[in-house]
């Protein structure tokens, strides 16, 4: 940093009063400030580095105060730096004003491979800290194992589960997956059965793993009951809003059984509880619906995050969100990316893979391409229906994907809207009253749990514009009464 741009960042300091997640202040007017230990390890343990700033007092407003003494202020921080692991070496600028001295002292990031950056005296549990906004935070137990399961290349999908055993599988699936495998690899088939679980992560060193277990149990949560998902529809666009009933949920549900079960049953609660608009084409006459969401954006969503969590036994307690507000779905899943990739590079490059057995069994199962295309997928299929582009959120302990259902784009001039027995019709309720349904049956063909809002927000619509009719109208309330679609 040249004189120049030292002045800049005072100023900029200056103008805006604070701190941030990059800029660390200090007076060292009076001396050399001490406890800069977190600082140091928390700016060498984020990819952006950071800088420490010398002669401003936040107390004072940021004042202009000046260090005491610019040798000795450089010497000591040097000497806080060789007492890190590793030891940090900071870059120093000096610039003078007015017959003040200030010091920056720029904090290169360490090499991923070498984090966590912590004081030795502390060690690494009590000695690392991460950057959170203006502030030094000590790292939790899971972040800093995060780092060390980088470092050596830690298989937590492959991690045996002593108290099964291969007889426990359910194992026509497994036949068929190792069948699969033998097809893939032509010298699988001369291998003894043992030899291939455990070249296959079925087994290791002859006890079957946690991917064996998600891929192959009868019921994985029997042994790892968190190991599920948390769907939820909520009103409104914060958990714990109550909606005009007084329901805090719409739906609520644990999803379970093996990956490829709970992506399926994740895919038709969103499904179930979307809304889909209908319109009708006046130049063709062709309903066109268009739903909340793609379903296949729904879909890749969850797929990363069940083949890309974290299954350590740090997280084993954490289920995967899944969360439907009224303008957005969020699924957030235990542990951020992974290694060196960043959010900016997803869907650009081939990213290390924390679970790679479990990759390799989705995609010869079907479920995943394993080609590095989820992402651009997503991103497609919500550009196709005009919606805004996904985001994505990542920290050291979660990563989530939020896509919103609600886009400024210009109306549609060549569609007009339906009437009568056209009218907006999210669930298929038309198609599925052709046949006289008791209200029992159609809140079972609607899949949510509160009767209430399932008969108030799909049924009733649809009844007070005339496109279902009742067989008793002088008693819209009957157990007997049954409701059809009026003919056209």
């Amino acid at each position: 940093m040249v004189e120049a741009e030292l002045k800049k960042l005072l100023a900029q300091i200056q103008s805006r009063h604070c701190e941030e997640q990059t800029i660390e202040v200090k007076s060292a007017h009076g001396g050399c400030p001490e406890k800069l230990y977190n600082t140091l390890s928390s700016f060498s343990n984020q990819d952006s580095g950071g800088t420490l700033v010398f002669g401003l007092d936040e107390k004072a407003h940021f004042a202009k105060v000046g260090v005491y003494d610019t040798h000795d202020l450089q010497r000591k921080v040097m000497e806080y730096g060789e007492q890190m692991t590793p030891v940090v070496r900071p870059v120093f600028s000096v610039y003078e004003e007015d017959g003040k001295v200030f010091v920056s002292a720029e904090i290169p990031p360490v090499d991923i491979t070498e984090r966590p950056c912590f004081k030795t005296a502390k060690g690494r549990m009590q000695g690392s800290y991460i950057r959170v906004g203006d502030a030094d935070k000590p790292m939790t137990e899971y972040e800093v194992y995060s780092y060390e399961a980088f470092r050596k290349k830690y298989r937590d999908d492959i991690r045996p589960v002593e108290q099964l055993r291969v007889q426990n599988l359910d194992q026509d699936h497994l036949a068929q997956y190792v069948l699969r495998r033998k097809q893939d690899r032509v010298h699988f088939a001369t291998l003894d059965i043992s030899q291939l679980y455990d070249l296959i992560g079925v087994t290791k060193n002859g006890v079957v793993t946690l991917a064996a277990v998600l891929l192959f149990s009868p019921y994985p949560q029997a042994y790892f009951p968190q190991l599920s998902i948390i769907a939820t529809h909520v009103p409104g666009t914060e958990m714990g809003l109550l909606d005009e009933q007084g329901l805090r949920f719409i739906d609520s549900k644990r999803l379970e059984g093996t990956l490829p079960e709970m992506l399926d049953q994740a895919v038709a609660f969103v499904r179930n509880n979307m809304q889909v608009s209908t319109r009708i084409d006046p130049e063709t006459g062709r309903r066109i619906d268009r739903p909340e969401y793609p379903l296949d954006a729904v879909r890749e969503t969850v797929l990363n995050a069940l083949v890309h969590r974290d299954y350590s036994i740090h997280t084993e307690g954490m289920p995967i969100q899944l969360t439907m507000y009224s303008d957005r779905l969020e699924v957030a899943n235990p542990g951020g990316l992974y290694g060196r990739l960043t959010v900016d590079q997803l869907g650009k490059v081939q990213p290390d893979t924390r679970n790679p057995v479990l990759v390799t069994a989705m995609e010869s199962l079907g479920q995943t391409e394993n080609r590095y295309s989820g992402i651009p997928r997503i991103q497609h299929a919500m550009a196709e229906l005009g919606l805004p582009t996904p985001v994505f959120t990542n920290t050291r302990s979660n990563f989530s994907v939020t896509l919103r259902n609600r886009a400024k784009v210009a109306p549609q001039k060549t569609l007009e809207p339906m009437t009568v027995t056209s009218i907006p019709d999210p669930k298929g309720l038309l198609a599925f009253c052709v046949e006289p349904r008791s209200r029992a049956e159609i809140i079972s063909y609607l899949g949510i749990s509160s009767a209430q809002y399932a008969l108030r927000h799909y049924l009733d619509p649809l009844v007070a514009s005339g496109a279902i009719r009742l067989s008793l109208p002088d008693k819209p309330r009957s157990p007997k009464q049954t409701y059809q679609t009026a003919e056209t």
